[in-house]
């Protein structure tokens, strides 16, 4: 049996898969883990492009059936249960997350596991929301975590890289569901670096994309909103997410791929013809779209007063490296927030993400941008591509070796373990 991630740059072949329907199920496994001598992963929905999640024993998918336990603002969701359904399962009950990334394939488990944040001066990322989790340890034990129950475990494994334990359920603060007034626009980049941080203060939620080889950058800019229209049809839906998110922009990357020297004329095409619309909807419908064109992804935050000097060094990396990249840079903010190991952790974030279709090289392109991401105390998200090591990490973060140490009392064999958690945490304590 191969295991791959979504992206198809991560395989490895685990000795067995397990599907946990209760927690009971889970620490089954974890026993028999123990017993065998092997190491236990929970896989989620492998959109992770780092090997983060990669299982090299025991390949567990956690619980994912069931409804969402409401207490008030408070909801309860199996840890396997995807975004997407998440949403869907809070809006029946009058309920949202107040922010969200732009992809709803990821279990909520492993969307928090690696800090996935969406965008928002004032707005946080999703594992700032949690209030209690339940976590299977690496002896079987299963505990109730909580600001008030074993609060310094609880603490630190809201953004746990799977490295302690295994969640089997999160609970997280919601909002009232609310919907979302949605405006796209293509505009010269300049004008958007310039006032950005106005943008970010007078908007809700506002991020853009620069294509490179353009002065263009597509805007997305949403606030909450009680109004009733303007509406998306159907067919302007599919039209905006699939014919032209997705199928003639598999077309563009290819056509960029065979003739580099065309990039800079199809970018600027496609810059003006996915950011262009205006539309009232459910949250989450709005904050999410569908990606079925592959790609690899690297992404860093930065301290948001860093912004301006870390897009033009990325400019610079991608002129250098990046001829043949039709896929834009996508840039956001995030507010500070008290998790160890998220990437706002501390600070108020600016995120650059750079992107390459699957089947091109990014080695020299990703390369170029980390340089000079790291040089401005960037930190990367947890579930992209990067190369940072558990030393440059420990740098970045105040209560990294807290973390260690936690991980070191918490699972001492490595049950929860693989090489990539050896590398940005160190194979010892």
């Amino acid at each position: 049996m191969t295991w791959r991630n979504w992206a198809g740059n991560q395989r490895t072949t685990p000795t067995r898969r397990v599907v946990a329907r209760t927690t009971q199920d889970v620490v089954t496994a974890v026993k028999e883990a123990a017993r065998d001598g092997v190491r236990v992963k929970a896989t989620g929905s492998g959109h992770s492009f780092t090997g983060i999640g990669a299982p090299d024993g025991i390949a567990l998918a956690v619980p994912s059936q069931g409804v969402p336990e409401v207490h008030g603002m408070l909801a309860t969701v199996p840890a396997g249960m995807t975004i997407r359904a998440v949403n869907a399962a809070l809006w029946e009950q009058g309920l949202a997350l107040p922010n969200l990334g732009d992809i709803d394939a990821q279990t909520i488990a492993g969307a928090v596991a690696t800090g996935t944040h969406g965008t928002g001066a004032g707005h946080t990322g999703i594992a700032a929301r949690i209030r209690a989790l339940a976590l299977v340890l690496a002896d079987g034990t299963v505990l109730s975590c909580s600001a008030t129950e074993h609060p310094e475990i609880f603490h630190h494994a809201r953004v746990g890289l799977g490295a302690l334990g295994i969640v089997t359920a999160v609970t997280l603060e919601c909002v009232p569901a609310f919907t979302l007034h949605a405006t796209e626009a293509a505009r010269p980049l300049a004008e958007v670096l310039e006032g950005f941080d106005e943008l970010a203060a007078q908007h809700d939620h506002v991020e853009f994309y620069w294509f490179p080889h353009t002065e263009v950058a597509a805007t997305k800019i949403n606030d909450r909103t009680t109004a009733t229209g303007p509406t998306r049809s159907r067919v302007g839906a599919w039209v905006g997410d699939e014919l032209r998110g997705n199928g003639a922009f598999e077309l563009v990357c290819r056509a960029g791929a065979a003739v580099p020297s065309a990039v800079p004329a199809l970018n600027r095409v496609m810059a003006g013809q996915m950011a262009n619309a205006e539309y009232v909807d459910r949250s989450y419908r709005v904050f999410t779209s569908p990606r079925r064109v592959r790609f690899l992804e690297m992404e860093y935050a930065v301290p948001r007063a860093a912004l301006g000097e870390a897009f033009a060094g990325l400019r610079a990396a991608a002129e250098r490296h990046g001829a043949d990249v039709t896929f834009p840079v996508e840039v956001r903010v995030a507010a500070a927030d008290d998790v160890p190991l998220s990437t706002a952790s501390g600070r108020d974030s600016a995120y650059l993400a750079v992107h390459v279709h699957h089947t091109r090289p990014h080695e020299a392109y990703f390369g170029a941008v980390e340089s000079v991401m790291t040089a401005l105390d960037g930190r990367p998200h947890w579930g992209k591509l990067h190369t940072r090591a558990a030393a440059q990490l420990a740098a970045s973060y105040p209560e990294f070796g807290d973390f260690v140490a936690l991980r070191d009392r918490l699972d001492p064999e490595r049950r929860f373990g693989n090489a990539h958690l050896e590398r940005i945490l160190g194979a010892a304590g």
